[in-house]
């Protein structure tokens, strides 16, 4: 397909600074990277951080930032040095651009904890625009669905609900994995119903687990038990959160996945935790801390981690449980220009699932 020189994106040039949706160039490939028509792209919790700067880590601001990390689409060009890629082939754009490969951290495969890694929408333009650039050897391979499946010929429908699967997907499978909790034991999640949420509850249900639900507000408690939830608990109904998961599991959450934007929501899975548990960080809220008591920690032995997206072999899996049927994606689609007014939602915590941006308009 002929290539624009120009296109539409988002773009904001300082944090906090109007988001612009306007014309901008094309990005040419460099000798190492692929260049993406994205059709699709999700919204996550990420990009809010990036537009407003909360986080201690400087975006890129040169003359503009485009943020997005979940975008899918179509390879329209490929850098001279890139193996492995055709045009046509279906790719995605990952929160993890690229890293320096010659790490510690890279060697073991551990490349998003890569002290010099790239991130998409964050220190690299990202997937809201029409054309983006990704690391062909850290982009996100996506199949094409084959005849007999059930995506095939819906092209648009799969682009859409795979998008959130580049980061949301693969940032909780990771999690749940991180967990160590094994078929059969109880993971709670706090946050359950949002993008990050609504997908763990799906990844956790096909591993096995049994899952336990925290949100609150109105249609959350639907959604979770739509995704497969068991059990959920409202913290804006239950009085005591712990003592109602402590019950209902008699003892406590083998594993505690924590995508709440809330600090002392994160504070608060210590009192939830099964003995010799784990609690999984991920949510990332601007400035903040988990407190635990120490005797407790050292008496019931439970760890609190960190978790922090996939490597490739991740998404790879990740992309999998989506490919077989077993995660969809809870989303409601845009347009790319209506950016602003879902990042107004999210701020406020008012949504359902996951939005994805129709870069078309």
């Amino acid at each position: 397909m002929a290539i624009p020189k120009t296109q539409k994106g988002v773009t904001f040039y300082e944090n906090n600074g109007e988001l612009k949706y306007e014309t901008i160039d094309v990005p040419t490939p460099k000798a190492d990277e692929i260049l993406i028509n994205i059709k699709y792209s999700g919204v996550c919790h990420t990009d809010l951080h990036a537009w407003k700067g909360d986080w201690p880590l400087d975006v890129k601001l040169d003359p503009y930032l485009v943020g997005g990390h979940e975008g899918a689409g179509v390879v329209v060009a490929i850098g001279d040095n890139v193996k492995g890629w055709n045009l046509g082939d279906y790719a995605g754009i990952k929160w993890l651009n690229g890293s320096c490969m010659n790490c510690e951290e890279c060697e073991l495969s551990h490349e998003s904890n890569c002290p010099e890694a790239d991130l998409s929408g964050y220190t690299h333009d990202g997937s809201f625009q029409q054309y983006a650039t990704g690391l062909a050897v850290q982009a996100a391979h996506i199949p094409k669905p084959e005849e007999g499946s059930k995506w095939y010929g819906k092209d648009d429908e799969y682009l859409a609900e795979i998008a959130p699967i580049l980061c949301a997907g693969i940032t909780v499978y990771k999690a749940l994995k991180s967990s160590e909790a094994k078929p059969g034991q109880y993971v709670a999640i706090s946050g359950a119903a949002g993008g990050l949420g609504s997908l763990a509850v799906q990844y956790a249900k096909a591993m096995g687990l049994r899952v336990i639900g925290i949100d609150g507000g109105e249609g959350k408690e639907d959604l979770f038990k739509k995704c497969g939830g068991e059990i959920f608990v409202d913290f804006t109904k239950e009085k005591d959160v712990p003592a109602a998961i402590n019950k209902a599991t008699n003892g406590g959450a083998h594993g505690v996945i924590s995508v709440s934007a809330a600090e002392a929501a994160i504070s608060q899975s210590t009192q939830y935790v099964r003995t010799n548990g784990t609690i999984v960080l991920v949510g990332l809220p601007a400035n903040a801390y988990c407190k635990s008591n120490v005797f407790e920690q050292v008496v019931r032995s439970y760890k609190i981690v960190g978790s922090y997206v996939g490597n490739r072999a991740d998404t790879r899996e990740a992309l999998d449980f989506f490919e077989r049927g077993l995660v969809r994606s809870p989303i409601k689609i845009v347009g790319l220009s209506e950016l602003p007014r879902v990042f107004e939602e999210m701020a406020a915590g008012k949504i359902l699932g996951r939005y994805v941006v129709d870069t078309t308009h």
